[in-house]
């Protein structure tokens, strides 16, 4: 019985389902003439039509969830692009004092995945009460799926390293008799 009180015949069977449904109404029609056969589909289409509303949501989900993404990035790349400017002198003094390329790399990194560390923080904590929310729209994994906690966070952390790469990569290029004049 369905929702609205119709019954549903479901049939096994290989090859194309609309086959089925001529002989399958003159057998219906043999044990009960009263009965309306309608709405004969293949069960993949019926399960299609069943989950459109919450795949349509879970889809515009991760295109926010990628804009978000794309959001962060650009916001790390930009607070450690700005931090680099800010900080030419210091970084050309520290070079010139004889720190290597790979230490001055290595702070700019540090800072960033620093920035990436709370940000991720926080972000999984709102995951965590967001799930509870949304676990009736979630097939096949739960709401705090420690896999899918997982991926999410290598990834974060993937790409707030390239983020912060790239200024830390200009921050060694750094001339340090250009940083001193630098004001």
């Amino acid at each position: 019985p369905s929702v609205n009180g119709a019954e549903a015949l479901l049939l096994r069977m290989r090859g194309d389902p609309t086959r089925a449904a001529a002989p399958v109404r003159s057998i219906i029609r043999e044990l009960d003439r009263e009965l309306a056969v309608f709405g004969v589909e293949p069960l993949t289409r019926t399960v299609q039509r069943s989950v459109g509303q919450q795949r349509f949501t879970m889809v515009l989900l991760a295109l926010f969830a990628g804009v978000a993404l794309v959001l962060a990035v650009v916001g790390v790349h930009g607070v450690l692009s700005y931090m680099v400017a800010r900080r030419v002198r210091e970084l050309g003094i520290r070079m010139a004092l004889g720190a290597k390329r790979s230490e001055v790399v290595g702070l700019v990194l540090r800072q960033g995945m620093m920035l990436a560390a709370v940000g991720l923080g926080s972000g999984l904590v709102v995951a965590l009460v967001a799930g509870r929310v949304l676990r009736s729209l979630l097939f096949g994994v739960t709401a705090t799926d420690p896999l899918t906690f997982a991926a999410v966070t290598v990834a974060v952390f993937g790409v707030a390293l390239l983020a912060s790469w790239l200024p830390a990569r200009r921050a060694t290029r750094i001339d340090p008799m250009e940083a001193l004049r630098y004001e």
